[in-house]
C-alpha cells in the first residue's frame, strides 16, 4: 500500500517485534495488525481512470506512509523500554549488516596472521584516524572473518560456543561455515571492526571490552552520537572517516575504497565506495581527527 518505492522496512519491524516478544511462544494477546499499523499512517487519495466511453472517472484509494521508528514506538500497543529499543537496534544491525547477497566488486586479503602489529601506527598511545586505517588494513590483509557480536578477538572454540548461545539464529545459521572458515582466527562484525581498534591496548596487543573511552554501541548509535557527519555528496576525502547506512558501517581508507566487515560469507573485505549503498559519512566519536600526522 505504499507508493514511489517508499516501502515499510520489514526487517526493522521484525527486529522490534523480536526484541519485544523474544521468549514468548505465541504472543496471541497482541494485536498483530495494530502492531504493524503503528509503523505507518494512512491517507486517502484520488486518481482518475478513463472508462470505455472515454469518460474520466474519479477513484479513491488508501496509501500507507511509513513513519520514523521513534514515532512508531509511541504508537505501539505496548510500552517499549530503552533496553528493548537498544536490543531491536542491535538485531537490525546484525541482520542488515550481514551482506551475504552482495555481488559487487570485493577483494579479500589472503594473510592469516592473528597477531596485531602496531609498529606502523603513527601514535599507538592515542586513538586517531590514521591508525584506525592501519588497523582496518591489517584486518583486511590478514583475512579476518565475520561473526556477530565479535570485535577483533580470536574466535576460540569457547568464544564460538558463547556466540552460538547468544545468537542462535544469526550465528547458528552459519555454524558449519564458521567452523570451517573462521574458527581460531580473528573475527569481527561491522561496528566491531571500529570498536576493536578503540578497545585495543597497544602495550599488550589485546582487544579489551569497553575500554579507552569507547562504549559498546551499535553502528546506528555510533552514527547518531557523531557530531560531524553528512550525506555522501558532502563527504570529504579523509581516510579514517566511517561510512554508514542503517544497520551497517565501514571504514573509508582513501582512494575511493572502504574496508568493511561485510558478512559471514565474506569476512573483512575491501570495496569501492561508489559500489555500495552508503547514505552518510561521519567522524567516529572517540577517534581523534584533529592532529596532524607527521611525515
Amino acid at each position: 500500500m505504499t507508493e514511489n518505492g517508499n516501502g515499510l522496512d520489514g526487517t526493522n519491524v521484525k527486529s522490534i517485534f523480536y526484541a519485544l516478544f523474544f521468549g514468548t511462544d505465541r504472543p496471541d494477546s497482541i494485536d498483530i495488525q495494530g502492531f504493524v499499523d503503528s509503523f505507518v499512517r494512512y491517507e486517502e487519495r484520488t486518481t482518475t481512470y478513463t472508462d470505455a466511453d472515454g469518460n474520466e472517472v474519479p477513484v479513491s484509494y488508501i496509501v500507507a506512509i511509513p513513519l520514523p521508528t521513534d514515532t512508531a514506538y509511541g504508537r505501539l500497543p505496548v510500552t517499549v523500554t530503552a533496553i528493548q529499543k537498544e536490543s531491536a537496534a542491535d538485531v537490525f544491525e546484525h541482520i542488515s549488516g550481514a551482506g551475504d547477497s552482495f555481488t559487487g566488486d570485493i577483494i579479500r586479503g589472503e594473510g592469516g596472521e592473528t597477531k596485531i602489529d602496531v609498529s606502523g601506527f603513527t601514535d599507538p598511545s592515542t586513538k586517531n584516524s590514521h591508525d584506525l586505517v592501519a588497523y582496518a588494513q591489517q584486518a583486511f590483509e590478514n583475512g579476518w572473518g565475520y561473526v556477530w557480536g565479535t570485535c577483533g578477538w580470536v574466535l576460540t572454540p569457547q568464544m564460538f560456543a558463547s556466540k552460538l548461545s547468544q545468537y542462535p539464529d544469526g550465528v547458528g545459521k552459519y555454524k558449519d561455515f564458521i567452523e570451517e572458515n573462521w574458527l581460531n582466527g580473528r573475527t569481527t562484525d561491522c561496528v566491531g571492526l571500529i570498536k576493536g581498534y578503540g578497545w585495543l591496548d597497544s602495550n599488550t596487543l589485546e582487544v579489551g571490552y569497553g575500554t579507552n573511552g569507547m562504549p559498546d554501541i551499535s553502528a546506528d548509535q555510533m552514527y547518531q552520537v557523531a557530531t560531524t557527519k553528512g550525506s555522501m555528496n558532502t563527504m570529504p576525502d579523509t581516510p579514517g572517516l566511517a561510512v554508514w547506512h542503517k544497520g551497517h558501517i565501514g571504514v573509508y581508507i582513501g582512494n575511493g575504497e572502504v574496508i568493511e566487515a561485510m558478512g559471514t560469507k565474506y569476512g573483512v573485505v575491501k570495496t569501492k565506495l561508489q559500489d555500495r549503498n552508503w547514505t552518510a559519512w561521519l567522524e567516529i566519536p572517540y577517534i581523534n581527527y584533529e592532529r596532524t600526522i607527521a611525515q
